[in-house]
């Protein structure tokens, strides 16, 4: 008996060539419009589906496939029971089915797109005809990526057929496929129904598989990373590797820490990450000059660091970089000339993730036992007039400044979170304490005698008045801080006592 392949895909690469194979190897070769075209015009022969099914396509194009006539011939199974029934009513059975889906993504991704466009780019008879084979694929090899032609010619010409533990492989590329398809058809359309700003009763994450690490946090751990669907400009995971090693899983979480810090920023600012953390950071009038300010407020740490800079790398901060070793430095670009400077550091992992501002308002997701949780990213900004002054003595046009420099900064940090600043730049920063006293000493101890004339902010309210005690024996002049505790008042005291002057954001910036 012949055998019969249905191929109906939307992307065409290596169509020809995979139906070309087949017809050598003596496949019949059903079609549906486009595709049909695309190998009539390359002279191959072609049964178009409306042959087969007796039937046209109707309601613009929305039904083609929907018939049992192509549905039966898929779901069969090759017993006798399934194969008279077939034969009984005329259906031929269907060993292959080729299929990929409308752009759904692609076309809700084009500026302007409107819903109307977004609705009739749902596949319907695509993912119904996958979704069967994938079923049935104990009897029917179903391909939705290209890239998986040659090898199923490969088995087809060495075999005869395509192995069962192969054939299971697809099913689950298939049932891949159609899954991210309707999710990203449900993500989108929540959108529409609920809004951004709500959480729907389901929530769906699809991601496409960039690479596999070489571990995770440690070497004991699998990792892999993952691409959302929609990645814009300006995001990390849409950003190009452009030298060094292979990115590890802990690579990546350090750039995007880095990442996500600078981008806060207007002005030239660089900023150098350890383990998540920044261990320095500054603004500067060039890029090259936030880098020096930066790495000079912690140089020890500053080792084996990764350096996020909002601005392009040029000749002049390429030059500072190679003088140290570094992991991996992310920027919006790096200049030609820089990029010839820099391949004196081969293994420093160069990423330019585009100067597009990058939404950040996906949602954040934190697995826990069972389930995960799912919030809003931290996109409060404070302004200067926001700000409350509850102390006696107001802060000064240059205090002012650097509040809000380090307030930006400790949003980064996790908590309990204290940075010490001043002209902008970071001078001390104590970060992941079980108090926020035992924070602000190692910031004030890091920041020495440099702390004196800085100012300090802190991501969280003070229980106690002990942490504006310490700090205003270190010389803090200035401190921001949330304000909200039922202490407020024995801090604000003791600021005044000291001549300190505080500010309250009436905004939290916890980092778990």
């Amino acid at each position: 008996m012949t055998r019969r392949a249905l191929l109906s895909v939307w992307d065409k690469r290596g169509l020809v060539d995979f139906a070309r194979g087949l017809v050598e190897l003596g496949w019949e070769i059903i079609s549906t419009g486009g595709t049909a075209k695309v190998l009539q015009d390359a002279g191959l022969p072609v049964t178009p589906v409306q042959d087969v099914t007796g039937f046209p396509g109707i309601l613009e194009g929305r039904v083609k496939t929907l018939h049992p006539m192509l549905h039966g011939g898929i779901l069969a199974k090759r017993t006798p029971e399934h194969l008279a029934q077939l034969d009984e009513l005329g259906i031929k059975p269907i060993d292959l089915v080729a299929i990929n889906l409308y752009p759904f993504q692609e076309t809700i991704s084009r500026p302007g797109c409107t819903i109307e466009e977004a609705i009739e780019n749902i596949d319907i008879g695509g993912p119904a005809m996958v979704r069967a084979a994938a079923k049935n694929h104990e009897y029917v090899t179903v391909i939705v990526n290209p890239e998986r032609y040659e090898e199923v010619l490969a088995c087809l010409r060495q075999n005869g057929d395509v192995d069962l533990a192969t054939r299971r492989k697809l099913a689950a590329e298939a049932f891949a496929h159609t899954a991210a398809y309707d999710a990203a058809i449900a993500l989108y359309w929540q959108g529409e129904a609920y809004g951004q700003e709500s959480f729907p009763p389901a929530f769906f994450l699809v991601g496409f598989k960039v690479q596999d690490l070489r571990y995770g946090e440690n070497p004991h751990q699998g990792a892999a990373f993952y691409r959302l669907p929609r990645v814009p400009a300006g995001s990390l995971a849409g950003s190009r590797q452009l030298q060094g090693k292979e990115l590890s899983y802990n690579n990546i979480m350090d750039l995007d820490a880095a990442w996500n810090l600078v981008r806060e920023f207007k002005e030239p600012l660089v900023t150098i990450i350890k383990h998540t953390n920044p261990c320095g950071a500054a603004k500067g009038g060039t890029a090259a000059e936030a880098y020096r300010r930066a790495y000079e407020a912690d140089p020890l740490s500053a080792f084996g660091g990764i350096v996020g800079c909002n601005r392009p790398v040029d000749r002049e901060m390429a030059e500072e970089l190679v003088k140290t070793f570094l992991e991996a430095v992310i920027a919006p670009l790096f200049t030609p000339v820089a990029l010839e400077i820099l391949r004196s550091k081969p293994n420093m992992r160069l990423v330019a993730a585009g100067e597009g501002q990058a939404s950040a308002g996906f949602c954040q997701v934190r697995p826990v036992s069972g389930g995960f949780l799912v919030q809003e990213p931290d996109l409060r900004e404070v302004r200067g007039e926001e700000l409350k002054v509850v102390t006696r003595r107001r802060p000064s046009p240059e205090e002012m400044e650097d509040l809000l420099f380090a307030w930006k900064v400790v949003k980064h940090v996790k908590s309990n979170a204290i940075v010490v600043a001043k002209k902008g730049v970071t001078l001390g920063i104590g970060a992941g304490q079980m108090n926020r006293v035992g924070a602000a000493r190692l910031a004030l101890e890091q920041a020495g005698e440099k702390a004196r004339g800085a100012v300090l902010a802190s991501d969280a309210f003070f229980p106690f008045p002990d942490t504006v005690e310490a700090a205003a024996k270190a010389g803090i002049t200035a401190i921001i801080q949330p304000g909200g505790s039922i202490r407020d008042k024995e801090s604000i005291a003791c600021a005044d006592e000291y001549g300190l002057t505080m500010v309250f954001t009436g905004v939290r910036h916890f980092r778990h």
